[in-house]
C-alpha cells in the first residue's frame, strides 16, 4: 500500500463511528521501543537498538518505505521517499512487534498533542494543529488505525483491554503533519488501566525519579575505622581522602535526609578500587592527587576498601530499598589506571597515545573522541574490539549480579563506541529481565551525538547539558534570553522524545557552582579551577544568587526529564570548579538564606513527586521572551502552569491556553498574583521569582 493510501485510511476514520475496545495479550515483556528516525538515504540500523532482547529476525515489513534486512546480523536497511510516520512490523519467534519510524523534513516548532481525558473507555487527545496522520500503540503492539477518530478539535481512541497486563505499560500516540512529527503521547497504565494517581507510582518508574548526585568521599563519614590519608607532601589535603564512606550514606538514609528532600534515586560516585599512590599534577599551587573521586579504576570488580566493605554496600542498598530509594552506580568503562593488572597483562588493549600525525592523543575530546586519553596515567581502552568489550561489559554486569543496584550512571559515554553500549544493554536484558534498571550517561555535544546513544537498546538517557548550559547562560549572563531555554527544551523533545528521561542537572562535580557564578564571585569567562585553588569563593550577591539558583532548579523540576540535584545545591553551597566544588557536605548550621532555599527545594521536590502532570504530562510552550519563560504540563485534563522570571522588576504576562482547556480549582503555590478567565491566565511575577499554578 502506498503512503498516500495509508493517509486515506486514517482520514476515512472521520466517517467511522467509534470502535469497540480491542483485547491485547500483554504477556510480551519487551521494553518499549524508541522511535527510528529515518532519512531519505538508505541507512543501516541494528534491530537490538530498538528491541534489545531479540535474538533473531524472522521478517520485517512496512508500507511506503524501502526495507531490507539481514537476519544473521540482526541489521536492516531502510529509507523513506515521503515524509511521514511508518509502522514497521518486526516478527521474531512468531510474535509481531511494531517499530515506529518517522521521516521528518520540517525542522520548525513541532505541533503538540495533549491528553484531555480517559473517559467512557475512550482516550481523548487535544492538539495545537490538526494532524494528517495518527498511529497508536500499546507498548510495541499497534492498535487498529481505523479505530482512531479525528475531528477538528480532538483525537478519539478506544482504550484497549489488556489481558495478562504487566504492572506498568504505556499507551503511545504519534501524529504527523506537513513534514513535522508532533510531540507524542506516552500514557502510563497500571495493570492495564490508565494510571490516575501518583500513589500508584513506585521507585521503579523512571519518569518519576528525582536524582541526588553525591561524591562518597565528600558526603558523610559514617565509619572512622576506614579513614585513611596519603600523608604525602606532594598531595594537598583538599585532594586527599576526607573520610566519606558507604556507611555515611546509609546513616543519612536512616536519618531521613533523602526522604525529607523527596529524593528517590541516589547516584553514588565510582566504587572500584583506585590506586594508593599519587598521580596527575597541578602547577598553581603544585600538587598531585589521590584517587578519592573513584575515576581511576585499577581493579574494576574490587570494592574500594577506603569506602567500605561488601557487607556495608549491601546494607546501604537494603536500607535504601526499604525507604523506597534507588541507588545507581557511577561506572567507568572508558579507561583504566595504567598500573591495573588488566592493562599490565594486555598493554595492547589501550588506544594509541599518539595521533596519526604525531601529536599526543590527550584530551582531544572531539577530534579523536573514541581514542583520546584523559591523562597519561589513565589510558583509554580500545572498546571497538570484541575481545575487549566482551569482558569489559561482563565486568559491569558483575556489579549488578553481586549487588542489588538499580542502574548505572555511565562516565564519558561519547568516548566509548556504540557497540559497547549495545552489547552491555543486550546482556542486561538477557541476564536480568525482571530488573527495572536505569542507565544514564554523560556526553557533551550536539543533540544528534547525545541522542545516538539514547535508544532502548543502549541508554535510557543522558544528562542534558545543552539545557543546562543554555539555562545557566540565560539566567546568569547579561544579554541572554530566557527564550533560549524554551528553544532548547523543545529541541530536546524533538531529539529524545517528548516523554524522555534525560537528566536535568543543577550542577555536577565537574562544574563551578552556579550560585557562585550568578552571585558574581566567579566570572563566566575565567578559569574556574584556578579560581578555586587561589582564592576563597563564596556566594557573592545573595540578593540575586539564591533566587536565580532557585529559578534553575525549579525549571529542572518542571520541564520534561528527570531532575538531578548535585550535593549541596539544595541549600546553595558555593564553590569554583574541581576540587572546590567537592567541599565536604554540610547537614546543619545553615544560614537563614540557605534554609529558605532548602525549604523551597523541598517544596518543589514534593510537588514533583506528587504531580502526574509534572511526571508524565504533555509539554505545551506558552510564552518566552528575554526575561520570562512559561509553559504548561497537562495530564488527562489536569493542568499545571509553570512560569519563571529572570527580570529584576515585576512582570505581567498573559497566557492563552487551548479553548478546550479546563482550569478549575487551581491556584498559585508561591503567592504571585494570578487571574484566570476561561482559558486565559494573567500572571504577575515578582522580580526573580517563579510560579507554579496547580
Amino acid at each position: 500500500m502506498k503512503h498516500s493510501h495509508f493517509l486515506m485510511a486514517v482520514f476515512c476514520t472521520l466517517f467511522l463511528g467509534a470502535c469497540a475496545s480491542s483485547a491485547i495479550d500483554g504477556s510480551d515483556r519487551q521494553p518499549v521501543a524508541s522511535v527510528l528516525h529515518l532519512s531519505a538515504d538508505t541507512t543501516s540500523y541494528y534491530i537490538n537498538d530498538f528491541f534489545p532482547a531479540l535474538a533473531q529476525i524472522d521478517s520485517l515489513s512496512a508500507d511506503g518505505i524501502y526495507l531490507n534486512y539481514d537476519a544473521a546480523s540482526l541489521t536492516f536497511v531502510a529509507a523513506a521517499s515521503q515524509p511521514g510516520i511508518y509502522p514497521i512490523s518486526v516478527w521474531s519467534n512468531g510474535v509481531a512487534r511494531t517499530l515506529v519510524a518517522a521521516y521528518v523534513t520540517n525542522a520548525s516548532e513541532a505541533p503538540v498533542l495533549y491528553t484531555q481525558c480517559a473517559c467512557a473507555d475512550t482516550l481523548r487527545i487535544g492538539f495545537t494543529e490538526q494532524p494528517q496522520q495518527v498511529i497508536a500503540l500499546w507498548n510495541n503492539i499497534m492498535l487498529d488505525p481505523t479505530c482512531i477518530n479525528i475531528d477538528s478539535t480532538q483525537i478519539k481512541l478506544p482504550l484497549p483491554v489488556i489481558e495478562n497486563a504487566p504492572q506498568r505499560s504505556f499507551l503511545r500516540v504519534y501524529a504527523f503533519a506537513d513534514g513535522r512529527l508532533f510531540s507524542d503521547i506516552m500514557l502510563p497504565l497500571e495493570a492495564g488501566k490508565v494510571l490516575t494517581s501518583a500513589q500508584q507510582i513506585t521507585r521503579h518508574d523512571k519518569h518519576a525519579q528525582i536524582l541526588y548526585s553525591l561524591m562518597i568521599d565528600r558526603f558523610h563519614n559514617g565509619n572512622v575505622d576506614n579513614d585513611w590519608k596519603m600523608n604525602n607532601p606532594e598531595v594537598l589535603d583538599i585532594v586527599d581522602y576526607q573520610g566519606g564512606d558507604l556507611k555515611g550514606i546509609t546513616e543519612k538514609i536512616k536519618e531521613g535526609f533523602f526522604s525529607d528532600l523527596n529524593i528517590n534515586t541516589i547516584w553514588i560516585s565510582p566504587i572500584s578500587q583506585n590506586p594508593y599512590d599519587a598521580w596527575g599534577l597541578y602547577l598553581e599551587p603544585r600538587t598531585k592527587f589521590s584517587g578519592y573521586h573513584g575515576y581511576w579504576p585499577i581493579y574494576i570488580t574490587a570494592l574500594e576498601r577506603r569506602f567500605g566493605t561488601p557487607e556495608e554496600l549491601k546494607e546501604l542498598l537494603a536500607v535504601a530499598h526499604e525507604n523506597n530509594i534507588n541507588v545507581i552506580l557511577d561506572y567507568v568503562a572508558n579507561h583504566m589506571h595504567i598500573n591495573s593488572p588488566t592493562l599490565q597483562a594486555h598493554p595492547d588493549w589501550a588506544t594509541d597515545s599518539i595521533t596519526p600525525d604525531g601529536r599526543r592523543n590527550f584530551e582531544l575530546w572531539d577530534e579523536y573522541r573514541l581514542t583520546t586519553w584523559f591523562d597519561s596515567h589513565i589510558p583509554s581502552l580500545d572498546l571497538e574490539r570484541e575481545e575487549i568489550y566482551e569482558p569489559l561489559t561482563d565486568s559491569a554486569l558483575y556489579w549488578l549480579a553481586e549487588y542489588d543496584l538499580d542502574g548505572f550512571r555511565h562516565d564519558a559515554c561519547k568516548h566509548i563506541p556504540e557497540v559497547y553500549w549495545r552489547t552491555l544493554t543486550r546482556k542486561i536484558y538477557e541476564r536480568f529481565p525482571d530488573r527495572q534498571l536505569y542507565q544514564i550517561g554523560e556526553t557533551y555535544g550536539s543533540p544528534q551525538l547525545i541522542g545516538s546513544y539514547v535508544k532502548t537498546g543502549m541508554l535510557d538517557a543522558q544528562f542534558d547539558f545543552n539545557v543546562y548550559h543554555t539555562a545557566i547562560d540565560a539566567i546568569g549572563r547579561e544579554g541572554r534570553s530566557m527564550a533560549e531555554i524554551a528553544r532548547v527544551v523543545s529541541e530536546s523533545g524533538r531529539a529524545y522524545g517528548s516523554h524522555h528521561v534525560m537528566g536535568n542537572i543543577s550542577g555536577n562535580h565537574d562544574k563551578a557552582r552556579f550560585i557562585s557564578l550568578v552571585g558574581g564571585e566567579l566570572s563566566f569567562d575565567e578559569d574556574h579551577k584556578y579560581a578555586g585553588w587561589n582564592r576563597k569563593v563564596g556566594v557573592g550577591n545573595a540578593d540575586v544568587a539564591y533566587p536565580r539558583l532557585a529559578l534553575l532548579e525549579a525549571i529542572n523540576f518542571c520541564i520534561p526529564g528527570v531532575p538531578c540535584l548535585y550535593q549541596g545545591d539544595e541549600y546553595g553551597q558555593p564553590g569554583a570548579n574541581d576540587p572546590d566544588n567537592r567541599r565536604m557536605m554540610r547537614f546543619d548550621g545553615y544560614t537563614s538564606l540557605e534554609q529558605q532555599h532548602l525549604d523551597k527545594m523541598k517544596a518543589m521536590a514534593e510537588l514533583r513527586r506528587n504531580s502526574l502532570p509534572l511526571i508524565y504530562g504533555d509539554y505545551l510552550p506558552l510564552y518566552a521572551d528575554e526575561d520570562v519563560y512559561a509553559f504548561a504540563r497537562v495530564y488527562l485534563g489536569e493542568w499545571v502552569i509553570c512560569a519563571f522570571s529572570n527580570a529584576e522588576q515585576a512582570r505581567t504576562i498573559t497566557l492563552s491556553l487551548p479553548a478546550n482547556a479546563r482550569l478549575q480549582n487551581i491556584a498559585p503555590m508561591f503567592d504571585n498574583e494570578v487571574d484566570i478567565q476561561a482559558n486565559v491566565v494573567t500572571l504577575t511575577l515578582q522580580p526573580l521569582q517563579f510560579e507554579i499554578i496547580k
